[in-house]
């Protein structure tokens, strides 16, 4: 009976998995249930042939020319007749049969196999050329070993005269072939290098190791670093072994150093910038501050040009309340948005992407202008094109004005699309002259904007308004570096409760991907999850591409800048050190410095101002123009007056906004700002001017444009002290020990240092120690340690009178 295989050899033999031999045997319509089944001898053939092998065959037709040698043995002569006269002789002889008792060996293996290929032999025969055996295969198919039970067992008797025979062919041998059988005995007995080889021989072959010479031990030099070498940089404080690492000195030396200063440490105690001042002087070496700045681990440099690629544009919705700007949207997007906003209202930010034939647009639909000019405001530039509504059947209104305004002092380009032509008291010129008043004049009546008629009901317009703005964002190329480290601008965030904070961005620059590190101002935190605007979850987001973040440690706000950073201890540091700034700030948000009329000389002197803007806000339209009309006037060379919005009325916070983006001053003519602007200039530093005559309102301008308009400053004693002990220390210079007689002392505020009298120096608290400790102020009665920048020429007695210099606050 034929042997079946099984898969698990099958597969081994044929090189392939057990499972890809099922499927090969399920193509060939052989069903086999697992991998531990077996096959046939026929079925194993035919999934060979199905193969292309034919490595049975050959082992086969092998076996088969083994066994036709078997059928003509050579008569082998009985053992008693040999003679052997000659050692060459007998080794024959013994080689024969053992060949014969292979062949024997071999017919018995294979006899089971004969049957199964003995249906067609002929066939074989003829295909198969008959291969040239050699004895060395023969032996490794059929070991010696396996004698067959045919050759009968030698007696007693007849092993006896083997051996004398044997022992009397030896004797016979010649003395040569004597000597050569010996070799070949001791070759088979040799274990050691000893035995192969004579002394001489070893002697020519041997290795010899290559012992390098000794070389003489030097003892360690001190060795002196440059002095561009001999500096250390330190933010605030800094660890012992750190300091003793980088000064190329013992930690246990280090502590003995800092015990003499009488600072209690042990090698991860951190000390302040003054205590590692005064011991890296023992050992030559100089500490300077360094400042943390968390641009420098920011990936905002110029970009590769080789490296750009074309983006999508980033498209703001304005206009003003129900001339149908989410309408607009909804047709783009296909959606029901309007339907479900309150009252058909937008009530918070919200973004998406807009596939089109030509290209991708990236759509924000914010509430209005008030948040387009607050993110504007944080220095959040993130909108390319602004898309203004503005209704057919209502013409320009005071928000649209306010819209244009706005977009144009953030030099954005304005597409306008007319809505609700569809409706019957529908007047597209009356609309059209009303913009072309404000500077917006269409380019078949000559002008560079382009005009869309639209009907978000049904429909009309639409796709023409996309390839407008498509055309816009064409011409202005917009390109950016996709290889780069993200740089996004948060547009919403919100705390979800399953999900935690949760940042709506749109990518700017670079890429963003799940497990970037991030930081957001305050928040940090590595990206756990990006989705998109249709709620899918994607593993990255390019340039101009809205996600929503989830991963950051708190809620971040709208406008803030989330950059991409190379790991967690760099996202944790700049972090700290916003929260830091804004704690140092006492809650209020740092802003730029923004110009005034008093600061403007100085603006221009240092020429970083050659535009000034101003909103003018007042009681009627006629003194609006007047006042427009008369401060363009006075623009110069050196600066150009520009008016960003003017509008009748009280002064806003939608007017503060607006000019904290423009870096602008609001000036209002017979109207006082209400109580939401005034806390919004408080909080944005925006200067705010109201006047009751109009001379005196373009006096003030032209001064502060000619540069005759100088800043009012105010001096302001806020405290004194006196010097009770001077102290001299190395590397950090003179300190004065003072008691505080009068009001307080902080930390850089200016100090005059007086004399019996008279004052003999002046400079900035450069440090302010109580004890062993940093402080930022000291109040009345209690002593501190006082050093002056500039001045070290301390005695026992001065007098130290402490000030601040405050500008006049503008009139509000």
């Amino acid at each position: 009976m034929a042997k079946k295989k099984k898969i698990t050899e099958i597969a081994r033999s044929v090189g392939m998995s057990p499972r890809e031999v099922m499927e090969h045997f399920e193509k060939i319509g052989i069903t086999v249930k697992s991998t531990r089944s077996n096959v046939d001898e026929e079925d194993y053939q035919a999934l060979l042939k199905h193969l292309g092998f034919e490595v049975e065959k050959e082992k086969k037709v092998e076996r088969r020319t083994v066994i036709r040698r078997r059928r003509a043995p050579t008569p082998a002569a009985p053992e008693e007749k040999i003679e052997v006269p000659e050692e060459k002789k007998a080794e024959e002889v013994s080689e024969e049969q053992k060949e014969e008792a292979v062949t024997e060996t071999v017919q018995e293996e294979t006899h089971a196999e004969q049957q199964q290929v003995a249906e067609k032999p002929a066939a074989v025969e003829e295909e198969t050329p008959k291969p040239k055996e050699t004895k060395e295969e023969i032996t490794e198919e059929a070991p010696v070993e396996s004698i067959p039970s045919q050759i009968p067992p030698l007696t007693p008797e007849e092993e006896q005269r083997r051996k004398e025979e044997k022992a009397k062919k030896r004797k016979e041998l010649p003395e040569e072939e004597k000597i050569l059988r010996k070799k070949v005995i001791k070759r088979r007995e040799i274990l050691t290098r000893e035995d192969l080889y004579t002394e001489e021989e070893r002697s020519r072959f041997q290795v010899r190791k290559k012992i390098p010479p000794k070389r003489p031990v030097k003892k360690p030099t001190i060795t002196v670093p440059k002095e561009e070498k001999r500096i250390i940089k330190v933010e605030k404080s800094i660890e012992v072994a750190e300091l003793a690492q980088r000064l190329g000195a013992k930690v246990n030396e280090v502590l003995a150093k800092l015990r003499d200063l009488g600072v209690e440490a042990d090698r991860n105690t951190l000390i302040d910038f003054e205590a590692a001042a005064l011991v890296a002087a023992d050992y030559n070496f100089t500490v300077e501050k360094e400042e943390f700045r968390p641009e420098d681990h920011f990936d905002i440099g110029p970009s590769d040009p080789e490296k750009l690629r074309p983006r999508a544009p980033v498209v703001t919705v304005m206009g003003h309340v129900d001339h149908g700007k989410t309408s607009i949207l909804d047709a783009i997007r296909r959606t029901n948005v309007a339907a479900g906003e309150a009252g058909g209202i937008t009530q918070r930010i919200g973004a998406s992407v807009v596939e089109t034939p030509k290209g991708t647009i990236t759509f924000i639909d914010t509430p209005g202008h008030e948040a387009f000019t607050t993110m504007r405001a944080r220095g959040a530039q993130v909108t390319d094109i602004v898309i203004l509504v503005v209704a057919a059947d209502d013409g320009v209104m005071p928000q649209t004005v306010e819209a244009i305004n706005h977009a144009r002092a953030a030099g954005v380009p304005i597409v306008v699309a007319i809505n609700k032509v569809d409706k019957p008291n529908a007047n597209v010129e009356a609309v059209k002259k009303g913009l072309a008043e404000h500077e917006l004049i269409p380019e078949e009546w000559g002008g560079e904007t382009l005009f869309v008629e639209t009907s978000a009901i049904k429909g009309q317009g639409i796709q023409e308004l996309l390839e407008a703005v498509l055309l816009v964002a064409e011409m202005h190329e917009l390109k950016a570096d996709p290889s780069k480290r993200a740089h996004a601008i948060i547009i919403e965030s919100r705390l979800d409760k399953g999900r935690g904070p949760v940042a709506s961005v749109v990518v700017r620059e670079g890429t963003l991907k799940v497990g970037d590190w991030v930081v957001a101002g305050t928040a940090f935190g590595r990206v756990r999850s990006l989705i998109d605007w249709t709620g899918k979850n994607v593993k990255s987001a390019g340039p101009s591409v809205p996600v929503e973040v989830v991963g950051l440690s708190e809620v971040p706000e709208a406008g803030e800048h989330l950059y991409a950073v190379k790991n967690e201890d760099i996202a944790r540091r700049i972090a700290e050190f916003y929260k830091q700034q804004r704690e140092a700030a006492k809650g209020e948000v740092v802003t730029p410095e923004k110009v005034t009329l008093e600061s403007l000389f100085q603006k221009i002197s240092e020429g970083e101002l050659k535009h000034f803007n101003l909103v003018i806000k007042a009681d009627y339209l006629g003194s609006v123009e007047a006042i427009e009309n008369a401060v363009k006037r006075l623009s110069t060379n050196e600066v150009q007056v520009e008016v960003v919005h003017k509008g009748v009325g009280a002064i806003t916070e939608s007017d503060v906004m607006l000019a904290s983006a423009s870096n602008a001053v609001v000036v209002g003519f017979n109207v006082k700002p209400d109580p939401r602007a005034k806390e919004a200039a408080k909080k944005e530093k925006v200067q705010i001017k109201t006047y009751e005559v109009i001379y005196e309102l373009l006096e003030d301008v032209e001064k502060a444009v000619k540069g005759l308009l100088a800043p009012e400053v105010e001096v302001v004693q806020i405290g004194a002290a006196e010097v009770k002990q001077v102290f001299r220390i190395s590397s950090v210079g003179v300190v004065a020990g003072c008691l505080v007689t009068d009001g307080r002392v902080r930390r850089n505020s200016k100090v005059k240092i007086l004399r019996n009298g008279e004052q003999v120096g002046e400079g900035i608290v450069s440090s302010l120690k109580r004890f062993k400790e940093d402080v930022r102020e000291v109040t009345k009665g209690f002593e501190c340690g006082i050093g002056v920048d500039g001045f070290n020429d301390f005695e026992e007695g001065d007098r130290l009178e402490f000030y601040e210099e405050v500008s006049k606050e503008a009139t509000a």
